[in-house]
This record gives structure tokens, C-alpha cells and sequence, in this order.
């Protein structure tokens, strides 16, 4: 390669600065790969810590697909699939004492499976899994009053920020619907340092963050309805550990409902034993 006077004396900068860094010892070289690994971490969705304050019963033949609370009470949809013969595809208000659900929808499993529930005013939403339709129920009759189409191929969680119903599909993507006319009003693509966040499945809007399981994971995430971002993590293994300790044939974690007038915060799993009020920072 022919050097010019230009490219010469770029090296020779280039070698005085290396001797320079190379004479004031380690210091300065350790500082860097400290800010690196700062930079590196900075990318990465914080660890959320949390603690379980109670463990209360639930039914184990509940397949949940939705949680939420509403006026202090604990609502339940649950999913029927074709090989758990003693599931149903229900919605009811659970009693946290005993564990039991009181029954106020129930779909036929031999055409729907039900999937995420929202509230929202006067009206719960209800999401089914491959049929593309949703239910509309008066919520304090569950009378059923409409029901609705949407795009995704799937249906899978759904909550509201008190202006949309928010769905899930189960793919990396949550889209907001127009409440009344359910058309899209946006969408957003969830992800971390690494890309998009397959299997984004039951969701909860806790004080301006959306909150999501991920299917077949022991992880809920924090994630920016701004733009899609992850910005926390909890990891419940311990709480599947101690499902599975007590019925060995509990299925994945999946639930997480919010009780914004007393601040706390429920999650299950699919015929898990337990219902887990847990505390973290949010």
C-alpha cells in the first residue's frame, strides 16, 4: 500500500497516543472497559426484585388466560384445551379465601377458546384464541351485549390504559384498540437490547407501564408503551417452584392483575395452587 504524507502522519499520531496510554500504567485503560461494561449493562432490562406477601388458594383446573381487578374484585378468564378435558373456557369473579371462581360467563369449548379479558367502563372485553372474534359483556349483568373481529391471527392477553383495550397476539407485538369501533390505533414492537420479544402473552397496565407474561417463561416484563421498549424484568421461578412443588402438573405462569386502590399486585399460573400476592417497585 503507497502511504501518503497525510496517512504517515496519522500513524505517527496514532502511535504517540498508544505510547502515551501505555505509559500512564493501567488507570486509564480500566476506566474505559469500566464505562464499556457500564454502556453494555445500560442497554439491559433491570432485574425488577420483589417479595411475596401471601399465598392464597386457587383452582387448579383453572387454565388462566386473563386477570384483573375491578373495584376490588378478582376477575378470571380461563382457556379449554382440547386435552385438559376438565378445563373450561369461563370468566368469573374468584374468591381469594377459598380460591373458588363464581361463574358468570361460560363459552362453549367445542367453538371457542377464551383467551384475555379487559374492563373498561361499563363493558368487559373478552378475547377468544383462534377464532379472530371478541365478546362484549355488560359488566354488571354479563349480559352479553356485542362482540367484535380483529386482524391478529391470534387473540392471547389484553388490559386497557383506561382509554384502549391493548391485546396481545403472541407474537412481539401489542396493538391498541378504538374501544367502540375496535379498529387499530396503533402498535407497538416489543424489545430489548437484543431485538424483538416473541410470545408476549397476558398483559397488565400498571402506573403508565404495560406489564406482560411470556409464554412457557417464569418472566413478566416492564415494558414503555412509548415505544415498545423493555426496561424491567421480574423472574418468578421461585413462585412456578413452589406451583409445582404442591401439583407437579401446573403449567406455565400466566397472570398478573393490579388493584390500583390498594396497591397490590396478584399473579398465577396455569392450574397453579396458588394465587401470590407479590411487592416490587414498579
Amino acid at each position: 500500500m503507497r502511504l501518503t504524507f497525510r496517512n504517515k502522519n496519522k500513524i505517527l499520531l496514532s502511535f504517540a497516543l498508544l505510547l502515551n496510554v501505555s505509559g500512564c500504567g493501567n488507570a486509564k485503560t480500566e476506566t474505559g472497559a469500566q464505562k464499556n461494561a457500564q454502556n453494555s449493562n445500560a442497554s439491559e432490562p433491570a432485574l425488577i426484585n420483589y417479595g411475596v406477601v401471601k399465598a392464597y388458594p386457587h383452582d387448579t383446573t383453572a387454565f388462566t388466560e386473563g386477570f384483573l381487578v375491578h373495584e376490588g374484585k378478582l376477575y378470571e378468564s380461563t382457556g379449554s384445551p382440547a386435552d385438559l378435558t376438565q378445563t373450561k373456557s369461563l370468566i368469573g369473579v374468584v374468591d381469594l379465601a377459598t380460591g373458588k371462581m363464581d361463574v358468570k360467563v361460560e363459552l362453549d369449548r367445542n367453538k371457542y377458546f377464551g383467551e384475555g379479558i379487559a374492563i373498561l367502563k361499563d363493558r368487559l372485553y373478552q378475547l377468544t384464541y383462534l377464532s379472530k372474534v371478541g365478546f362484549v359483556y355488560d359488566v354488571n349483568t354479563f349480559k352479553r351485549t356485542g362482540e367484535f373481529t380483529f386482524k391478529s391471527k391470534e387473540g392471547w392477553g389484553m388490559t386497557t390504559d383506561g382509554t384502549h383495550l391493548i391485546m396481545s397476539d403472541g407474537t412481539s407485538k401489542i396493538t391498541y384498540l378504538n374501544p367502540t369501533t375496535f379498529k387499530v390505533e396503533r402498535t407497538i414492537a416489543v424489545h430489548d437490547q437484543n431485538g424483538q420479544v416473541e410470545n408476549i402473552n397476558e398483559l397488565e397496565y400498571i402506573k403508565g407501564f404495560l406489564y406482560a407474561n411470556v409464554y412457557t417463561t417464569n418472566t413478566i416484563l416492564k415494558i414503555d408503551p412509548s415505544s415498545g421498549k423493555i426496561i424491567g424484568k421480574l423472574d418468578l421461578t421461585s413462585l412456578e417452584q413452589d406451583a409445582k412443588s404442591k401439583k407437579p402438573d401446573a403449567l406455565e405462569l400466566n397472570g398478573i392483575a393490579y388493584d390500583s386502590t390498594a396497591g397490590k399486585v396478584y399473579v398465577t399460573g396455569k392450574l397453579w395452587p396458588n394465587i401470590y400476592e407479590i411487592k416490587f417497585s414498579y
